[in-house]
């Protein structure tokens, strides 16, 4: 099953600490050849602006994709956080967990949950603080994580908060994000995909990158010309100069074009590997087959 929509969104989200985020940026665009546009070029946003944009005012039948991971990894070990008796059996109940332990934690920041005792035994945290239940190398992955290094991505373990690639505060942010928007807004594919309205998914930029021609640790876009180049691999008219180009902006415009480029492809919402018992737990990033 596939369907149309009207527009098509990318958040390049942030788990850093403070009330606004210099690593969230919004792009969307309609159907068509039009560039994705910055939402807010010059704007510094917080998470609760963008939680208050997806929820409030963006258009209707938009495709939104969040950079994000939206849960952790639970087949390989039959459990979020095997040994914790507080373990949630499915994505949601996690989500809930997250927000009720980090209720008091401002800016949608997750810092209470990082620092729990029980769920620090889980991540690698600064200061060489590596919990006893981490797991080996970089940490376990999720079934899509596992199949995107297959595709020959770099996915990290959402359990990592150590480095400049790490996901893992984003994606523990993310998930009071998404908590607050159960309910409003479905989230693929935890939720099946609606006949109608806007939709919400997981991606991962590098995707984006690699499917508009980007070499592997060359995915990042900082000027005009690249941009360009990458939006005329994915069909669009040339974009408008930016006053500053940073991997954020770039990175949604960039996730913008890309979903609209693939969106009717039928085999991206039917990936091999992705079960009824991972669609409720782990979830799946959109365009890994």
């Amino acid at each position: 099953m596939t369907r149309s929509f009207d527009h098509f969104a990318a958040i390049d989200w942030s788990g850093a600490v403070g009330p606004r985020q210099r690593g969230i940026a919004v792009a969307i665009c309609p159907l068509g050849r039009e560039a994705p546009a910055l939402v807010r070029p010059d704007h510094m946003w917080s998470r609760g602006e963008a939680l208050k944009w997806l929820a409030d005012e963006m258009p209707a039948e938009t495709l939104v994709g969040l950079d994000l991971g939206p849960s952790l990894p639970f087949a390989d070990k039959g459990a979020f956080f095997p040994g914790w008796e507080r373990s949630p059996s499915d994505a949601r109940s996690l989500w809930a967990l997250v927000e009720d332990i980090c209720a008091d934690d401002p800016y949608l920041a997750a810092s209470s949950f990082v620092d729990h005792v029980e769920a620090a035994r889980h991540f690698r945290r600064h200061g060489g603080r590596t919990g006893e239940l981490f797991g080996a190398g970089r940490g376990r992955l999720r079934v899509t994580e596992q199949a995107q290094r297959a595709q020959g991505l770099n996915p990290y373990s959402n359990l990592n908060l150590v480095g400049a690639a790490q996901v893992g505060k984003s994606s523990l942010t993310g998930m009071r994000l998404l908590h607050r928007l159960d309910g409003v807004l479905p989230i693929w594919p935890f939720d099946p995909l609606p006949a109608s309205g806007s939709l919400v998914v997981e991606i991962y930029t590098s995707i984006a990158a690699r499917y508009a021609g980007l070499p592997k640790g060359r995915s990042k876009v900082r000027d005009l010309a690249t941009l360009n180049r990458v939006l005329a691999a994915l069909d669009n008219d040339p974009h408008e100069a930016l006053a500053r180009y940073d991997d954020h902006a770039t990175d949604a415009i960039m996730a913008a074009a890309w979903l609209r480029r693939v969106h009717a492809d039928a085999d991206l919402w039917r990936p091999t590997e992705l079960t009824f018992a991972l669609a409720a737990t782990e979830g799946w990033t959109f365009g890994v087959r």
